[in-house]
């Protein structure tokens, strides 16, 4: 069990709304911040469509209980009033260092001394932020994979000055919303998950800008020839465009080269994957 009971998330993008569903549908009283009223009514609809995944794809989700998790989510644009009473917040901002150092330290004065922060990052240490964090020892890294009621696995890494009772209560957390919980003994850039992720999306990028085969002949490969439902170019629609672009652009020349075709081609046309309706592929809209 854990003594978690309310939980704030700061960020409603694709992943943040979905780590806010999934805590409230799991029964814990959610608070979901973002930085303005338009980001607010987005995340709304997010939520909204989210009940008619759960209720498609989650066994036992029909009946209101997917529906029930809604009522269990409060909206705010305030940061002071988001994290009032939190005993843990989670971060979801854009995975770029300058942003989530700012938003720390604005959070340490605010939250409760009580409170556990955790980062959502992709790809940034845990120890890249700690300092700004005001709590060092209640500071870790709980990482969630996209589509997170279907590929439930939730990284836990914390520093060396993470409190192992902290630790401990992440993975409890973690457990009690319906996730795996995979310990991360020592601190590992792109933690397991995205250590063997990465490479892949980018090698596959990397053929396609490079003008060696498309995308869609790139998925074709992987999946005849390994038998994995999805490639590499349907999983970056299921990210989103915009995380993998951040990431590359401060990489080396070859991964700065990969971002600008992103951008040329897809993020300034609008196709930024599943949730614009369009990335590498078409989407239909929800029914």
């Amino acid at each position: 069990m854990t003594d978690i009971r309310k939980v704030t998330v700061l960020g409603t993008g694709v992943l943040g709304s979905q780590i806010a569903f999934q805590t409230a549908y799991s029964g814990f009283d959610v608070t979901a911040y973002d930085i303005s009223e338009d980001a607010l009514d987005q995340a709304g609809a997010r939520f909204a469509a989210l009940v008619q995944t759960y209720e498609g794809e989650v066994p036992g989700a029909t009946g209101g209980k997917a529906t029930e998790a809604l009522k269990r989510i409060t909206l705010s644009a305030d940061l002071g009033t988001a994290v009032a009473d939190a005993d843990l917040v989670i971060e979801a901002v854009p995975e770029v260092l300058s942003i989530k150092r700012a938003l720390y330290e604005k959070l340490t004065g605010l939250a409760p001394d009580r409170t556990i922060f955790a980062t959502n990052s992709s790809t940034l240490l845990p120890s890249d932020l700690k300092a700004f964090t005001g709590r060092p020892d209640r500071f870790l890294a709980l990482h969630f994979a996209n589509s997170i009621w279907k590929f439930n696995t939730a990284e836990v890494m914390g520093t060396d000055d993470t409190d192992p009772t902290v630790f401990d209560a992440l993975v409890a957390f973690a457990s009690a919303i319906g996730m795996v919980p995979v310990p991360v003994r020592k601190e590992k850039a792109g933690y397991v998950l995205n250590s063997l992720l990465v490479p892949f999306l980018n090698a596959a990028a990397g053929l396609a800008a490079g003008g060696y085969a498309e995308p869609e002949d790139v998925d074709k490969v992987w999946r005849i020839a390994t038998g994995a439902p999805m490639g590499p170019f349907q999983i970056y629609d299921i990210i989103g465009l915009t995380t993998p672009y951040n990431i590359l652009s401060h990489g080396d020349d070859n991964a700065r080269a990969i971002a600008a075709w992103l951008k040329e081609n897809y993020i300034d046309k609008g196709k930024l994957g599943v949730a614009s309706g369009e990335g590498f592929y078409v989407y239909k809209p929800a029914s």
